[in-house]
């Protein structure tokens, strides 16, 4: 009997059927992940997964010491655009570059960029791509700009140059009651996707021309009011999607429009379009064009850990997630989601017609804006060095410090967070 029963442990360690075998631990910020997972298990119902969602706030806090020490790390995990490059060389994310140049050869290239080591080995996929563009209102646009055709629209904010001067023609026609966007704090991921060069390069602090040219234009914009100087993510930010912001006198103010990525048509613009009483409502007088810079913000990559003991099952659960071509038509047509896929997109990109931009098709739109995102400028310090940026960004636009104090404290604030780094 006993022998038998050996002889049986051995067949099933064999053929993978143990249910130890067959289980993943996944964790992640986002319960976006949650959703997925549910396509995965009704494709593979034998795969039995114990996900974990931990609060963004204290992901990287929970996340750092279980994967330092192995002890209870999980199989397959998330990371964010503001900080995963700070993993990419830290030997916990297992190299995924065979499934990147495989199955992934669709996967378009700014996501691989964005996790790619010095080496060029690739640690991380993502099943999604997050350009950003510059939603406006089509009311605003017609009784102010005399047009609200999004290709006119984007001839006027094409550039720098012309987003300021949009914002000047907007004051002006508006007699003062309209802004170009509700916080110069909109600015920033724009900005910052316009560099040529890293926050950091060869162990050295580099502040890009553009950073720069933003410190000018919020100032211009803070103290021209070409914006609601409202504190991005704040409650007078969101009311200005409903038509809804007031100034401190109590004075209506008319926000033109918003940067947002992908994600902040869906999760951000039209949950806040409509007031509480449904007296107020903006969808349908939204449209949507490039901008002045082409940019990205955020996005999710997935990885496995370097030593999982169920790497083929971490394997098989990231591939189908971010390469599975069923499952991303469907997880794109379900969500509104733009996947990185090109193959994908490209089937479906002409199929919609978002009623929110008055018809206009936010899909299609999207795809031709991840072209010229250039991700290669992300390091593994950007989340802590832009903080300290914008902090000094703030206090020199709203007249604290002038621009050469502003960009000294802001470079002795990385020299004392950053010891090793190389601060000029």
């Amino acid at each position: 009997m006993k022998r038998f029963s050996l002889i049986v442990l051995a067949v099933l360690m064999a053929t993978g059927a143990m249910a130890q075998e067959r289980k993943l631990v996944v964790w992640s910020f986002t319960d976006e992940l949650q959703k997925m997972l549910t396509y995965y298990q009704k494709a593979n119902p034998d795969v039995k997964i114990e996900f974990t969602l931990v609060p963004n706030d204290v992901y990287q806090s929970k996340l750092k010491p279980v994967l330092q020490s192995g002890q209870g790390a999980p199989d397959v995990y998330t990371l964010e655009s503001a900080y995963v490059k700070g993993y990419v060389s830290s030997g916990w994310m297992a190299d995924l570059t065979s499934l990147a140049n495989g199955a992934g050869k669709n996967t378009m290239q700014y996501t691989k960029d964005v996790v790619t080591d010095a080496n060029g080995k690739i640690h991380g996929m993502s099943w999604q791509a997050t350009p950003g563009a510059f939603f406006y209102r089509r009311s605003i646009a017609k009784e102010y700009l005399g047009t609200d055709d999004p290709a006119k629209i984007q001839a006027m904010v094409k550039d720098l140059k012309g987003f300021v001067a949009t914002g000047e023609k907007l004051k002006t026609a508006s007699k003062g009651k309209a802004v170009l966007i509700a916080s110069t704090g909109d600015l920033f991921q724009v900005f910052k996707s316009g560099r040529k060069t890293p926050w950091v390069v060869n162990n050295t602090l580099m502040v890009d021309p553009v950073m720069e040219s933003l410190m000018d234009v919020a100032k211009t914009f803070h103290d021209k009011g070409y914006e609601g100087r409202q504190g991005q993510w704040s409650e007078g930010w969101f009311a200005g999607m409903k038509g809804a912001l007031a100034d401190e006198k109590g004075a209506p103010v008319e926000v033109f429009g918003y940067l947002l990525p992908t994600w902040g048509l869906h999760y951000v613009l039209k949950p806040n379009s409509k007031s509480a009483d449904g007296k107020i409502d903006t969808a349908g007088d939204w449209a949507m064009v490039q901008g002045p810079i082409p940019y990205f913000w955020g996005g999710t990559w997935l990885t496995a850990y370097t030593k999982t003991k169920n790497k083929t099952e971490a394997m098989k659960l990231i591939e189908y997630l971010t390469t599975n071509e069923e499952f991303l038509t469907a997880w794109a047509k379900d969500t509104g989601d733009l996947v990185s896929n090109t193959k994908v997109v490209d089937a479906i990109k002409n199929t919609y017609k978002e009623p929110f931009l008055g018809g206009q098709n936010h899909y299609l739109a999207f795809s031709q804006m991840t072209g010229n995102i250039n991700a290669k400028i992300l390091s593994g310090y950007d989340q802590e060095i832009e903080s300290i940026f914008q902090e000094q960004l703030s206090a020199y636009q709203n007249g604290e410090k002038d621009k050469k104090t502003a960009i000294n404290d802001f470079k002795e604030g990385v020299a004392s967070q950053f010891p090793d780094l190389k601060v000029n």
